[in-house]
Protein backbone atom coordinates (compact mmCIF):
# COMPACT_ATOMS: atom_id res chain seq x y z
CA UNK A 1 0.00 0.00 0.00
CA UNK A 2 0.75 3.45 -0.61
CA UNK A 3 -0.20 6.48 0.47
CA UNK A 4 -1.87 9.73 -0.86
CA UNK A 5 -2.96 12.98 1.23
CA UNK A 6 -7.15 13.51 1.17
CA UNK A 7 -7.84 16.37 2.99
CA UNK A 8 -4.69 17.06 4.54
CA UNK A 9 -4.70 13.45 6.22
CA UNK A 10 -2.18 10.23 5.01
CA UNK A 11 -4.98 7.73 3.53
CA UNK A 12 -3.83 4.26 2.10
CA UNK A 13 -4.05 3.47 -0.85
CA UNK A 14 -3.71 0.55 -3.66
CA UNK A 15 -1.98 2.64 -6.37
CA UNK A 16 -2.09 3.28 -9.02
CA UNK A 17 -5.75 3.71 -8.99
CA UNK A 18 -8.57 5.77 -10.39
CA UNK A 19 -10.33 8.84 -8.45
CA UNK A 20 -13.47 6.68 -8.73
CA UNK A 21 -11.80 3.41 -7.68
CA UNK A 22 -10.26 5.47 -4.43
CA UNK A 23 -13.57 7.46 -3.64
CA UNK A 24 -15.36 3.89 -3.44
CA UNK A 25 -12.74 2.58 -1.51
CA UNK A 26 -13.67 5.29 1.27
CA UNK A 27 -17.07 4.07 0.70
CA UNK A 28 -18.09 7.53 -1.28
CA UNK A 29 -20.22 7.42 -3.85
CA UNK A 30 -18.37 9.62 -6.68
CA UNK A 31 -21.61 11.10 -7.94
CA UNK A 32 -22.10 12.70 -4.43
CA UNK A 33 -18.75 14.48 -4.39
CA UNK A 34 -16.67 17.16 -5.61
CA UNK A 35 -12.77 16.20 -6.21
CA UNK A 36 -9.87 18.49 -6.50
CA UNK A 37 -6.86 16.39 -7.48
CA UNK A 38 -3.30 18.36 -7.24
CA UNK A 39 -5.07 21.66 -7.05
CA UNK A 40 -7.44 21.10 -9.89
CA UNK A 41 -11.03 20.92 -9.98
CA UNK A 42 -12.08 17.05 -11.66
CA UNK A 43 -15.40 16.80 -13.81
CA UNK A 44 -16.91 13.65 -12.13
CA UNK A 45 -17.16 12.40 -16.15
CA UNK A 46 -13.33 12.40 -15.82
CA UNK A 47 -13.40 10.39 -11.99
CA UNK A 48 -12.71 6.66 -13.81
CA UNK A 49 -9.95 7.95 -15.96
CA UNK A 50 -8.11 10.40 -13.92
CA UNK A 51 -5.02 8.22 -11.86
CA UNK A 52 -3.71 8.87 -8.84
CA UNK A 53 0.03 8.17 -7.76
CA UNK A 54 1.62 8.04 -4.47
CA UNK A 55 1.89 11.58 -2.87
CA UNK A 56 -1.33 13.17 -4.98
CA UNK A 57 -3.29 15.55 -3.10
CA UNK A 58 -6.85 14.94 -2.95
CA UNK A 59 -9.49 17.63 -1.65
CA UNK A 60 -13.29 15.57 -1.58
CA UNK A 61 -16.16 17.69 -0.68
CA UNK A 62 -19.79 15.76 -0.41
CA UNK A 63 -22.47 17.74 -1.56
CA UNK A 64 -25.50 17.91 0.35
CA UNK A 65 -28.76 18.69 -0.67
CA UNK A 66 -31.48 20.48 1.31
CA UNK A 67 -33.17 24.10 1.06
Amino acid sequence: METIIANGNSVAAQLPCTIEAFLIAQQLLPRSVVVEHNGEAVAPSEFARRMLGTGDRLEIVKIVAGG
